[in-house]
């Protein structure tokens, strides 16, 4: 029986990887930008102009957007840490996606090298 880790190791095995230093470039060069976290995951933090479909709903998202459903459609997806998005990329690779690539470390290495994070606005109540 394979184990999540052989499913992630097989899928970064499949995927183009970018490292957080060429991810900045890769983004401004593609078309779309998914987060594959979950919903309080991406409510509590994310890279700006990321559109948010978590993980498990992804190949249905995809398939029920029209303007997410051109296969060359230039993709970046990030998770967490990269799992997910290189699970996520090898599902779109699958579904006939051309260019599809995840950046390693995923958010918690772009927070760690500082880089800039869209959160939401608390309401003021003054």
């Amino acid at each position: 029986m394979k184990t999540a880790h052989d499913l992630v190791t097989a899928a970064k095995g499949r995927v183009q990887e970018v490292p957080l230093a060429e991810a900045e470039s890769a983004i401004q060069r593609a078309d779309v930008l998914l987060d594959v976290r979950e919903a309080d995951e991406f409510a509590a933090g994310h890279l700006p102009g990321a559109i948010h479909v978590s993980r498990g709903l992804l190949e249905f998202k995809l398939s029920g957007t029209p303007a997410l459903s051109g296969r060359d459609l230039k993709v970046v997806l990030y998770c967490k840490t990269s799992g997910r998005a290189a699970l996520a990329a090898a599902a779109m690779l699958d579904m006939g996606y051309l260019e599809v690539c995840s950046i390693a470390g995923g958010y918690d290495a772009w927070v760690a090298a500082g880089k800039p994070v869209q959160r939401p606005q608390a309401p003021s109540f003054d």
